[in-house]
């Protein structure tokens, strides 16, 4: 993977540079930001989702299945006291025309997902200082 750097163009926006991509955040309205993008949070918990997705999606394009009525759910319940999440659950809505003898296995195919296996291993997190002279350090 390659380095991703973050910059600060104004206000409570955050952006992120990832390869030739540019991730946008900024903090909702009532956050002190002014909502013009996805906060940094609720990115992260769309990429639990968008990554189950993707791995459903390709278990279903893998075996000729249409995904016409296909859709996740993710329903995130959060500690009152900590206003961290305490329960995510991601429901694999499925249509009813979707073959009996796959349902078990698409499950197991959004389990494959790598963000929640990455959460679920709780690897470290290091932040540390950048030398003046040097570019940012990597995250770890």
């Amino acid at each position: 993977m390659e380095d991703i750097e973050i910059t600060f163009p104004g206000g409570k926006r955050v952006d992120a540079q990832v390869g030739a991509y540019v991730v946008h955040t900024d903090q909702p309205v009532e956050g002190g930001g002014e909502g013009t993008a996805i906060s940094p949070f609720d990115l992260f918990l769309a990429s639990l989702g968008t990554c189950a997705g993707l791995y459903v999606l390709a278990f279903c394009q893998a075996r000729g299945l249409s995904t016409d009525g296909l859709a996740l759910h993710q329903r995130v319940e959060v500690d009152p006291a900590t206003k961290l999440p305490r329960h995510i659950r991601i429901e694999v809505a499925l249509p009813s025309s979707f073959p009996d003898k796959y349902r078990t296995a698409v499950l197991r195919a959004a389990e494959g997902c790598k963000v929640k296996k990455t959460i679920a291993a709780a690897p470290s997190v290091e932040v540390a200082l950048a030398q003046a002279d040097e570019p940012l350090v990597k995250a770890s």
